[in-house]
């Protein structure tokens, strides 16, 4: 599948199979949210057990990030808004009880924006940092919170870095390594600075195609397993320069 045919975020007859051949019905909200995130968990073993064709997303994203800053000009932590695609958005809220049907509020969605993050935990957030090279760790994530617009799911949350750091280059990367999630930025402000000092610089690089690629690689790259960074191709590329 090309990038153009996974940004149009429309569903998939094999995607909609997919789910509900893995995954019944939920019977409670943390259920629900377990067995899609379970898609995830799974994507190691689809992509080892299948060919390049099936080495394409599943989940589609629309994201937005906030990289934070204190007074002493230190990166304190990454603000993220990700919207969620209209088939895992109407997944994910099966079984969730409401005052108002199809109205859904921050406390109802609650439960749901917790074992949101627990679960992303895992996966490293798809959020990854280095400051002038070095690897950087995040701390749990705060002020986490779903909200729904327009039918779609739109998870918020914040992690801080475990300490802040003031670099001359700060490069962030965000992307699932085995493309099971595909991560497209927002068209409009994909990326802003809050209280960075007046000298420093973003620049954001989309992804390019990599559909050449991965046909490059051949079935037999994924059947002997090398495909685990498969999603770097796909990486949405932030660097902050501070002089």
């Amino acid at each position: 599948m090309s990038r153009s045919a996974a940004g149009s975020r429309s569903r998939t007859p094999c995607c909609a199979a997919a789910a509900s051949s893995i995954h019944p019905r939920p019977p409670d909200v943390g259920k629900a949210i377990r067995r899609v995130l379970g898609l995830l968990l799974s994507a190691g073993a689809l992509a080892l057990g299948a060919g390049v064709a099936e080495a394409h997303p599943h989940v589609w994203i629309t994201a937005s990030s906030e990289l934070i800053y204190v007074p002493d000009g230190s990166i304190s932590g990454v603000r993220h808004a990700w919207t969620f695609d209209d088939m895992f958005s109407t997944y994910a809220l099966q079984g969730i009880e409401t005052k108002t049907q199809g109205v859904y509020s921050r406390e109802e969605l609650g439960p749901l924006a917790q074992t949101n993050v627990e679960s992303l935990k895992e996966f490293g957030f798809f959020t990854f940092a280095r400051a002038d090279g070095k690897k950087e760790k995040f701390q749990e994530p705060v002020d986490y919170f779903l909200e729904v617009k327009d039918g779609l799911l739109i998870l918020h949350f914040t992690l801080p870095l475990k300490t802040p750091v003031k670099p001359k280059e700060l490069a962030l990367e965000v992307f699932d390594p085995s493309f099971f999630v595909d991560f497209k930025f927002a068209d409009k402000d994909p990326v802003r600075l809050v209280g960075a000092p007046a000298t420093c610089q973003v620049n954001f690089q989309r992804p390019n195609d990599g559909t050449v690629n991965a046909q490059a690689l051949g079935e037999q790259t994924f059947t002997n397993g090398d495909n685990s960074n498969f999603g770097a191709m796909f990486a949405n590329k932030i660097t902050v320069t501070c002089p």
